[in-house]
């Protein structure tokens, strides 16, 4: 059963391999502001290849405000290289093979598959937003490919937490 992170507290391990032959570590991930860690469901989501070309197009401005990006799925290295080609997401780092138990330990929801292009259970959508301290600044779950954050939305969100020094909400749990 998946366990939700609270805002404000220490993030669980996290370390999976890139499509390119590169790893990425969170404990090794020290960005200017905030390490943004996206969640796919992998190569067989349509939806999820419209998500990350938008993520794709707004990392340049990402970047600006401070913020590492990566998307992950539990899709095994061929798979996550056929998406990151296929779809054409450029410089966003693709990472692959996520276990069940860690994304269980980030509180991402599983899924059974459901039809023959779905090779797995594989993890549903869940967006993370990390400081370099490893704490968690804000979390969104999904449990269907069909709710997920706009980026514009973020990008603005981004200068206004800075601004404001805005603290991350949901502290209580």
């Amino acid at each position: 059963m998946p366990t939700t992170l609270v805002p404000g507290q220490a993030t669980p391990a996290l370390e999976v391999p890139l499509v390119g032959g590169e790893t990425f570590s969170l404990a090794e991930s020290k960005p200017e502001f905030l390490t943004l860690i996206e969640i796919y469901r992998g190569r067989h989501c349509p939806r999820c290849r419209r998500h990350l070309l938008s993520l794709s197009g707004v990392l340049p401005r990402l970047k600006e405000r401070g913020v590492e990006a990566v998307a992950i799925s539990t899709d095994p290295e061929d798979r996550a290289e056929e998406a990151h080609r296929e779809w054409g997401l450029g410089p966003l780092r693709i990472g692959h093979s996520l276990t069940d138990e860690t994304a269980r330990a980030w509180g991402v929801y599983l899924s059974q598959p459901i039809q023959d292009s779905e090779p797995r259970p594989f993890a549903e959508p869940a967006t993370f937003w990390v400081r370099p301290d490893g704490t968690l600044y804000a979390a969104t779950y999904g449990t269907t490919p069909f709710s997920r954050p706009h980026w514009a939305d973020w990008l603005e969100a981004l200068d206004a937490i800075r601004a404001r020094n805005y603290p991350p909400r949901g502290d209580l749990g």
